[in-house]
């Protein structure tokens, strides 16, 4: 299938899949007369990126991924991944106590409000 209609079935746009091939994360199976053909290959990575960008991935880690596709090679990526956002949980858990408590203040302004919360947490 050309780039248009793999974009099309991916849900993509056609300058991302340029890109990925750019960074080499896709390649085309042929080209005909200079467009680009892929195959049902391309399908299931770009399911897998999608996947792991998800996830939280980004492009280098991917790229990493797929540099070999050993369990050697990707349990330790996405154990690094779930620290990542096991931090990332506890951050929005933190953020979100602190707009909790600034809803319930009950303070007529925002000084009054930091005021509060220094009290608190002083």
């Amino acid at each position: 299938m050309q780039i248009g209609e793999l974009a099309k079935h991916v849900g993509i746009q056609s300058s991302a899949i340029r890109y990925y091939e750019s960074i080499g994360l896709l390649m085309p199976q042929r080209r005909v007369s200079g467009k680009r053909i892929f195959g049902e290959d391309a399908l299931e990575r770009l399911t897998v990126i999608a996947f792991a960008k998800q996830a939280g991935f980004t492009l280098r880690e991917i790229r990493e991924l797929f540099s070999g596709f050993r369990a050697s090679r990707w349990k330790p990526l996405a154990q690094r991944k779930i620290v990542e956002l096991d931090e990332t949980v506890a951050r929005i858990a933190s953020m979100r106590s602190f707009l909790m408590k600034a809803i319930r203040c009950g303070c007529v302004d925002v000084e009054a409000c930091g005021r509060a919360l220094m009290r608190e947490c002083g």
